[in-house]
């Protein structure tokens, strides 16, 4: 079972279970997606638990408990320390890298029509590698995609 499949928690034969049932190669890549994106061999200069506390704190900015909770247990998992604080939209970061990846997460989250070159650049600065501005805005594509498609399921969950 996917995350998604699991967070929905669609009745077994209600129309949203099978509507899912008919998405299932749909959800099968969303799960792919979020092994590739939370958990790459090879995370570069963003560690498995900085991206799971990113994730965490993007799912919060986005009201979404459960996912932010599911997120949560990826941070515990870690077990990095002082990277569980970050999950918090309102935790101060003083290292000036991790500050700086944290303020680019939450702009891509909240407002992402206002992310520009100069705030590219000011992760440049810290020494972020243009590879892991990449792969932060992947993280931030996928969450907020996970948090919309959670979202919607829901509605349909709903109209019933």
């Amino acid at each position: 079972m996917t995350l998604i499949e699991t967070l929905v928690s669609a009745r077994p034969g209600s129309a949203l279970a099978q509507a899912m049932e008919k998405r299932a190669e749909i959800l099968r890549l969303s799960q792919a997606a979020h092994d590739a994106v939370l958990l790459p061999r090879d995370p570069g200069g963003l560690s498995h638990g900085l991206r799971a506390a990113l994730a965490a704190r993007m799912a919060r900015h986005n009201r979404s408990p459960a996912l932010a909770s599911h997120y949560d247990t990826l941070v515990a998992r870690a077990d990095e320390g002082a990277t569980a604080l970050l999950s918090k939209p309102d935790t101060n970061v003083p290292d000036p890298r991790t500050a700086e990846i944290v303020r680019y997460a939450d702009r891509l989250t909240v407002a992402p029509r206002d992310a520009t070159r100069a705030h590219v650049e000011a992760l440049r600065q810290v020494g972020v590698t243009d590879a892991d501005i990449v792969r932060l805005a992947e993280l931030s594509a996928f969450v907020n995609y996970q948090v919309r498609v959670l979202a919607g399921l829901k509605l349909l969950g709903e109209m019933r």
